[in-house]
């Protein structure tokens, strides 16, 4: 064979995982961006010492060990990423004030496909997407890194205590007893239950019909209507959130008045809904990304909008469209304006 056929094939090889990686690397990391740049390290590292391995463990786990080492080397540098919940109390509207924080404070949201594989069985495609939520990713983060890739490894990815032991280089006890105080952390900060959507339900698909027209005809009865008494707002960068349908409302016809006249775009994000928030555009010629909307569902209601703003990384990684063309609505608008000048 030659050396061109062996390195395509390797390629193949590794190439076969990168999904499933990017998945841990993200759980882990808290950073979509930082998922993949571990990803390609790992793939880098795979590559260079591939001579080495002996295929005393499967390529796959071989491949988790480096992603656990990329990872772990990672975290080691730098502060756990969080959610605007996890750093503050709620404020009320009446005292909001939008606050910037760095990127690098904030977990980020991440595209269904970049991180879950293809499975066959319905009850592991349910658990893949469980654990991408906002709220159970931010959940690990609370996790020391090692204690983190215990919890993941075991009760996320269903690996004997023996596997996990042989990657980190350690005993069955010691996991055992990482996997013990993982759980109890987690368990402390009660990530938030949302509904399984996927595929969604009759009920969950008119839930969203109804918040979209909500949301783009501005109608805050009908929004309040459709939010949970705790349902909760947050805007990545600023550290500012809201609690209650009364908060937001009061936000969306306070500093979020902005919004009026926007259009939203359905997208998947971390196992549930998502949409691509389009603002009018200044020169009144289509609309322009505003931000991305993941939405959070339980028992009917929408319990959390999670609006993150930082447009230009995220409607590229989603492959969102950068405009949205005037559509007959705009067009009204504009010509009743024109006609009352």
């Amino acid at each position: 064979m030659s050396d061109l056929a062996t390195t395509e094939d390797l390629d193949a090889r590794l190439e076969k995982h990168r999904t499933e990686l990017t998945g841990y690397c993200y759980r882990m990391l808290g950073s979509a961006f930082e998922a993949e740049d571990a990803v390609q390290d790992t793939m880098v590292r795979a590559w260079r010492s591939f001579e080495k391995f002996e295929g005393r463990s499967s390529l796959r786990s071989w491949l988790y060990r480096i992603a656990t080492n990329v990872c772990l080397d990672m975290l080691h540098a730098g502060n756990r990423r969080a959610r605007p919940m996890d750093l503050s109390e709620a404020t009320p509207v009446s005292q909001a004030k939008l606050n910037a924080r760095p990127e690098v404070t904030w977990l980020e949201p991440v595209p269904d496909g970049r991180v879950l594989p293809s499975v066959v069985d319905p009850a592991e495609t349910a658990v893949e997407r469980e654990t991408i939520r906002l709220a159970f990713v931010a959940a690990l983060q609370h996790l020391p890194p090692k204690q983190r890739a215990v919890l993941i490894l075991r009760e996320v990815l269903a690996w004997k205590a023996s596997e996990v032991a042989e990657l980190l280089g350690t005993t069955v006890a010691s996991v055992n007893s990482a996997l013990q105080r993982a759980r109890a952390t987690i368990a402390e900060s009660e990530p938030a239950a949302t509904d399984a959507s996927d595929p969604l339900d009759e009920e969950q698909k008119e839930l969203l019909e109804r918040y979209v027209a909500a949301f783009e005809g501005y109608d805050m009865k009908a929004l309040t209507a459709l939010l949970h008494e705790d349902a909760t707002l947050s805007m990545p960068p600023y550290d500012l959130w809201l609690r209650g349908h009364e908060n937001i409302v009061g936000w969306m016809l306070g500093v979020g008045e902005v919004c009026r006249g926007s259009r939203l775009v359905p997208t998947v994000a971390n196992g549930t809904p998502a949409f691509a928030h389009y603002h009018p555009s200044p020169d009144g010629d289509g609309y322009t990304p505003w931000a991305l909307m993941v939405i959070e569902i339980s028992e009917g209601r929408i319990t959390g909008i999670n609006s993150f703003l930082d447009t230009e990384r995220w409607f590229p990684l989603f492959d969102l469209p950068a405009r949205l063309e005037k559509d007959e609505r705009q067009v009204r608008a504009q010509a009743r304006a024109e006609e009352g000048s």
